[in-house]
């Protein structure tokens, strides 16, 4: 039923509920992402985001998330972004079905807007992440056909004057971390670097270069997570929040901080052996190498004992 001197259905003129999701379910449920279903059996090969890491510093929090997206063994996409801003005190990290979590990113922008301009005030921090929750919990009968979402919330608490950081799972467990947090495939190789890398009271750039450093290390060894790519000139996508709000960190920032590790670290992989193909490995010999603590060098007999002969001429067993 329409208003009379309205196209607008009555149901789009009456005062109801803050939240658009309530709305969208009462007046076009089919809409809705958790209105739909898979057919039984079905199986679809859909791109999935990976590694999101999140950590906080002296006056906010940082997100950072890598920019390839996988589907099976292929690259999807190569610049595809992972860390959005949920409103201007808080952002959100996704990985998971890329399409999936992109539309629930835009819902969830789309509900904190709703309520701020039904209410007049925007939701706290600790209801965003609720409302959160209860988005990713709709989603449960798609993940539980292979589809899943998993989310990293983020923003400034202006009532504690704090930055808090909150995690999720498929189900829609809502868990609040402290310090830092990483979710995505890549996520397990990203929080043992952040262990090493995170020290309390970080200034915002040391946080920046932290969240880049972790994101490398999970690309070093997780195959659907991509490092920074200095041919292409594409960089993790590296946001923070602090109590002037949401910020993107500029790319020629990006820029300057990866340049920073990768000399970094070729300085230090200058000093690792490495093979060389057709003398080293299997059946080779293997370059002289300082074995013990006092300094000796022995060198490897192949044969059928396993002896190492001193350079000096004496044997070691």
């Amino acid at each position: 039923m329409r208003s009379e001197g309205t196209g607008l259905p009555k149901a789009f003129l009456t005062a109801g509920s803050s939240s658009f999701l309530d709305f969208v379910r009462t007046v076009a449920p089919e809409l809705l992402p958790d209105a739909r279903s898979l057919p039984a059996g079905s199986i679809i090969e859909a791109a999935h985001g990976t590694t999101i890491v999140a950590a906080q510093f002296l006056g906010g929090v940082v997100m950072a998330g890598d920019r390839r997206a996988t589907m099976g063994s292929m690259i999807a996409n190569r610049e595809i972004e992972k860390v959005f801003s949920a409103d201007n005190f808080s952002m959100i990290g996704v990985a998971g079905t890329a399409g999936l979590a992109i539309e629930l990113v835009r819902m969830f922008q789309l509900e904190l807007e709703h309520y701020e301009k039904i209410e007049g005030t925007s939701l706290s921090l600790e209801g965003k992440a609720n409302r959160l929750a209860t988005m990713l919990r709709a989603n449960l009968g798609l993940a539980m056909q292979g589809l899943p979402i998993t989310a990293l919330f983020a923003g400034f608490d202006p009532n504690r004057g704090v930055s808090r950081i909150f995690s999720y799972d498929v189900t829609g467990g809502r868990y609040e971390e402290t310090s830092h947090h990483c979710i995505g495939s890549g996520s397990v190789f990203a929080r043992g670097a952040l262990k090493k890398l995170w020290r309390p009271e970080m200034e915002r750039r040391a946080a920046v270069a932290a969240c880049i450093e972790a994101l490398w290390d999970a690309a070093d060894d997780d195959s659907a997570t991509g490092g920074p790519d200095s041919v292409r000139a594409i960089w993790p996508i590296v946001a923070v929040v602090t109590q002037a709000g949401f910020e993107f960190i500029p790319e020629a920032e990006l820029a300057t901080i990866s340049t920073e590790i990768i000399a970094q670290r070729t300085g230090s992989l200058s000093q690792i052996r490495s093979l060389t193909p057709g003398t080293d490995g299997p059946g080779n010999t293997v370059p002289v190498t300082p074995l013990l603590a006092d300094g000796s060098s022995y060198r490897i007999i192949e044969g059928s004992d396993d002896t190492m002969t001193d350079l000096d001429g004496g044997q070691q067993p």
